[in-house]
Formats: structure tokens, C-alpha cells, sequence
């Protein structure tokens, strides 16, 4: 009998750390996917990411709606506790045998919560890591919840067992979206026109001298500060001189401040050189950042995937605080003047070497390889 693996997830960048085992668990021989849509994945305002997930070839066995208005910590909480009711009830219906839980957003905490309770095996990608923000908290106590470990370097796996953590469990995998990565980088040039397959908002740019790409998200535990953080950043690209693509922000508390910095400055300022998306498909994306000068912000694609790739990256603040990193970044605070210099720096190196540091492109099928195998006492815990 095959084995049920339920993967949830539950927002954009999840879908591209975890889109190559979805491939992987569902054309292996031994396995049965089920998939769940949850969270902000589900919603048109960050981008819809069920679009580009069915798009893809998948789809969803369940769709939760677990956000709540708000994007704020109360809002954070209670769409947690929102979500532990919902996929409860999604579980006892699909009844998995494995559960997976993607790394370190605030709804993956109730995918572990639900599936421990139902004596489900849990297995968690991307534990171990160190970062800034409430997301560690959430990665470690994902951790303490799972029945195995799916790593993606050296180090991490070292931080799991040092947890409490059996060794036996541990496994290093590397990182799913280096797979992608490592796809992109066979084949680099984007054969699209970014402006006039995903629309956006702003005025047509002139792409073929360079861009930045920025991609900036609130931090929770400085949600207040969002708004004024974020103008530091728009700042500094606007005076840059360069073409910038922005990307819409995460889900996360202080989301309302990063996007009201947003609309106040388009409002009030002559934007000739900025142009704002809300989502595209892992690949494209990939692909657009190859071919640019540089991504600013503080998203953990410039220190992962980007560290592959080899593509510049500046740094933004605390969020990604602690966390591994290549040769690629450089490291600022919320200053318009170091933002500014950085990203001139780093657009005029315009590329690094490869740095593997989180995989070497074939995560996905050692994941469900380990997912068909993996002792994690599945016969014996099984109470439906």
C-alpha cells in the first residue's frame, strides 16, 4: 500500500521551497500525495499562489481559509488558532500517514500542532536554521513537534540534534528550491517580458541595461516600524537610477504598514523607475533575478536561492539575522544612504560564483525517497 504524504502549503514563497517534492512525492512509486492549500496561498491581494500551483499540474485535495483582516499580531494568533481548527478536520478527512511541514511561517505552527495531536508522523523541511523575527520561534518549536528532520546544511542539522533531536531522524537534504534554482540556471534567460506577462503596477521600463529586484517584508517583532522601514528602502532604489521591479509583501504582522509605505510614496512621488508586481511563478522569478543587478529587501531568497545563483544581494535589517549566508550578500540596516551604496556595489559586481551552501539541486527526489523508507513508527502510531 502506497503511503499518504500531506504537504501544506500555506503561502507563496512555500509553494518554491517545496514545489520539486510535490513533483517528486507524486510520481513515486510508493507514495500518494495530498495536497493542501492554506493561508495566504489561497488569496488574490499576495498574489494567488493556487493560480501558479495548479498551473504547475497540481491540485489541491483541500483549500483552507485561515487569514484573518488585520495583518497584525492579534490577526497572526488567531489565524494560527484558526487554522489548528480547520486543518484538524482536513486531516481526519484525508487521514495521511505522513504529515509535512514547510518551514517557518506562523501558519505551518498549526499544521505541526494538528497533525502531533492526531498522532500523525510529522515531518518538518528546513529546521535548524537561525534567523531573526518570531519565524525562529516558530521553526523550533515546529521542530520539537516533528517526528523527522529534513535539513538543509551542515549546521542546521547540527542545531536539531543539539534540540534534543534523535540523530537517527535527521537528515540532510538540502534545500527543495535550490532544485529550481539549479533548473533556472541551465537555462537563465528569460524568455518573457515580465511587464506584459504579469501586469503589475507602473510605468513600462527599459530592462535591458539592468534592474533591481526588491522584495521587502514587515518583521514582526518591528511591525510598528514597517512603514518607516520600507521608505528607507524606496528611498534609495528611487534614487538608484536603475529600473526597479518591487514585489508585494508577505502576509506577516506589519504587512499593512510595508504596503501603506508603498502607496503613500507611489501617491507622492514621481516613480519613473519603479514598477510593482504582486506574484509570478518560482521559475520566472528565478529567471528575472539572473538576468538583473541585484535583489534588495530581506527575503531569504537572496541568501538561499540567490547564493547559488550567484546573484548580488543587499541585505535589509534583522529579519534574516543569524542565518547562513554566501558570498553573495551584504549585510545593511534600514538606511537609505548604506541601502543606496550597497546596492550600487553590488549592481556593479553584477555576479558571484555558485555557492552550494544549501543544496545541490536534488532535494525533492531524496525527500520522497526518505518519505517512502523513513522509520518514524507510522504502522504503530496510526489511531483513525
Amino acid at each position: 500500500m502506497r503511503r499518504k504524504v500531506c504537504i501544506v502549503v500555506t503561502a507563496r514563497p512555500s509553494y518554491a521551497r517545496i514545489k520539486t517534492v510535490l513533483q517528486a512525492v507524486r510520481d513515486h512509486p510508493d507514495l500518494q500525495l495530498q495536497l493542501v492549500i492554506a493561508a495566504s496561498a489561497l488569496l488574490d491581494r499576495y498574489g494567488s499562489a493556487i493560480d501558479v500551483i495548479r498551473a504547475d499540474g497540481f491540485e489541491p485535495d483541500a483549500q483552507v481559509y485561515m487569514i484573518l483582516e488585520g495583518e497584525n499580531l492579534t490577526t497572526m494568533a488567531k489565524s494560527t488558532g484558526l487554522g489548528l481548527l480547520e486543518l484538524a478536520t482536513v486531516f481526519d478527512n484525508l487521514r495521511p500517514d505522513i504529515v509535512v511541514s514547510v518551514a517557518d511561517r506562523f501558519e505551518t505552527l498549526a499544521t505541526a500542532v494538528a497533525a502531533s495531536y492526531m498522532n500523525i508522523p510529522t515531518v518538518h523541511v528546513q529546521g535548524g536554521e537561525i534567523t531573526g523575527s518570531i519565524d525562529e520561534k516558530v521553526r523550533h518549536a515546529v521542530t520539537k513537534l516533528a517526528d523527522a528532520h529534513f535539513v538543509c546544511t551542515q549546521r542546521a542539522g547540527e542545531n536539531v540534534i543539539r534540540m534534543g533531536e534523535r540523530e537517527d531522524r535527521v537528515f540532510l537534504t538540502g534545500c527543495p528550491s535550490i532544485d529550481i534554482a539549479a533548473e533556472v540556471a541551465r537555462s537563465p534567460e528569460l524568455t518573457i517580458d515580465p511587464l506584459e506577462s504579469f501586469g503589475g503596477t507602473g510605468p513600462d521600463l527599459d530592462l535591458s541595461d539592468g534592474y533591481l529586484v526588491v522584495l521587502q517584508h514587515p518583521v514582526t517583532t518591528e511591525h510598528r516600524e514597517a512603514m518607516l522601514q520600507v521608505e528607507e528602502t524606496l528611498h534609495a532604489t528611487r534614487d538608484s537610477g536603475l529600473p526597479v521591479l518591487w514585489f508585494w509583501p508577505n502576509v506577516d504582522a506589519g504587512s499593512d504598514g510595508t504596503s501603506k509605505g508603498i502607496r503613500v510614496f507611489r501617491e507622492q512621488e514621481d516613480l519613473q523607475n519603479m514598477h510593482f508586481f504582486r506574484n509570478m511563478p518560482p521559475e520566472d522569478f528565478l529567471r528575472l533575478l539572473i538576468g538583473g543587478s541585484g535583489i534588495i529587501g530581506n527575503s531569504s531568497v537572496a541568501i538561499r536561492e540567490c547564493s547559488y545563483l550567484g546573484v548580488p544581494a543587499v541585505n535589509i535589517g534583522s529579519r534574516q539575522g543569524g542565518r547562513e549566508r554566501g558570498r553573495n550578500v551584504l549585510d545593511v540596516e534600514h538606511d537609505r544612504d548604506a541601502i543606496l551604496e550597497a546596492a550600487l556595489a553590488q549592481a556593479a559586481a553584477r555576479r558571484h560564483d555558485c555557492d552550494p551552501l544549501y543544496g545541490d539541486g536534488s532535494a525533492g527526489t531524496r525527500i520522497a525517497d526518505l518519505l517512502a523508507t523513513i522509520d518514524i513508527g507510522i504502522e504503530k502510531r496510526l489511531t483513525y
